[in-house]
């Protein structure tokens, strides 16, 4: 059993490293969802605002992680 728990926990580890990032993308998914459905923009921008988005908040994300990764010394 605890195989089992060990092995579920790495796959999700593997698609869920950080939790932030994997929130923000699905809020910025059903944002953009919502205004190609809803508010009618066309689906080439919502293409362009999805692939902008998920950069930005990649970048937001590894910046994050750099500030907390200690510095290696080269001495």
């Amino acid at each position: 059993m605890k195989l089992i728990r060990l092995v579920l926990k790495e796959l999700v580890g593997m698609f869920v490293d950080d939790g932030s990032l994997a929130l923000l993308a699905l809020v910025l998914i059903a944002a953009i969802t919502a205004a190609v459905k809803l508010l009618a923009l066309p689906p080439l921008a919502g293409g362009l605002l999805l692939l902008v988005g998920c950069l930005a908040i990649l970048l937001h994300s590894v910046r994050r992680a750099a500030r907390h990764t200690p510095m290696i010394n080269d001495q």
